[in-house]
């Protein structure tokens, strides 16, 4: 594993003097000539079955089969679609965040560069699922839906006032231990506990900062995206209304 604790800022570039290294590609993946790819992983856990990074790539069409595990991804640069194999396609642009579920039959195809956060989960002891259709498999998602209000704060335990919580869930696995969605708080301390979930965050609107029972602290504005692995200890702040999609493993 190459983390285990610690809260994570994923760069797009990856970490200062890191860079991204290229990748060894099997021509048996593609359709299209082949691809210069990229990758930076920040966190991987083998016997977990997840891993968050970053990746890039020149244009290219994937072989068409079962996508691999159930993938959060943040585009940063280009877009692409996913080829169904019916004729049909799902875009997605660049800005834009979608969910691909594990196991749905498609072909990644894009024109041009593309660089891509992801977080990805395929539990290595279970067989890929047989699904004839991508039908909803892939789920962009929008920022103007309408939100569920919270009337708990798990899993924060609130120091102060208690917030207005909500939110909206696009996406649960087949599993039942993925979910992806779109969160909202008001203004918020909490206390200082461990995070019980591996959970990836990206700030649409607001900032919230992160301390560690080391003392080490992260701010995070719009447009910042960050990784917590479970069992990390932090305490959460928000000053003012913050708003994030979530992409989270409970396990």
């Amino acid at each position: 594993m190459t983390a285990t604790t610690g809260v994570i800022q994923l760069e797009p570039d990856g970490p200062a003097g890191t860079g991204l290294a290229e990748m060894e590609l099997n021509p048996a993946g593609f359709q299209s000539p082949l691809p210069v790819q990229h990758l930076h992983v920040y966190f991987s856990g083998p016997a977990l079955g997840l891993t968050v990074g970053v990746w890039d790539t020149t244009d290219m069409q994937e072989a068409f089969g079962p996508y691999p595990g159930d993938e959060f991804i943040v585009l940063l640069k280009g877009g692409c679609e996913i080829e169904d194999g019916k004729g049909g396609a799902t875009p997605i642009a660049e800005g834009e965040s979608a969910m691909i579920r594990n196991g749905i039959p498609v072909s990644w195809k894009q024109d041009g560069y593309l660089k891509k956060f992801f977080f990805t989960y395929l539990d290595p002891g279970a067989a890929t699922p047989q699904i004839a259709s991508a039908d909803g498999g892939v789920v962009v998602h929008a920022r103007d839906v309408p939100l569920t209000p919270l009337d708990t704060t798990d899993p924060f335990v609130i120091e102060g006032p208690k917030p207005d919580m909500a939110e909206h869930v696009f996406f649960e696995n087949a599993a039942g231990n993925v979910f992806s969605g779109l969160w909202e708080s008001g203004p918020m301390e909490s206390a200082m506990r461990p995070h019980p979930a591996y959970e990836f965050l990206q700030v649409l609107e607001g900032e919230v900062t992160l301390t560690e029972e080391s003392g080490a602290t992260h701010s995070f504005g719009p447009g910042a995206c960050f990784f917590v692995p479970k069992g990390t200890v932090a305490s959460w702040k928000i000053d003012t209304r913050m708003k994030c999609y979530f992409a989270k493993l409970e396990i």
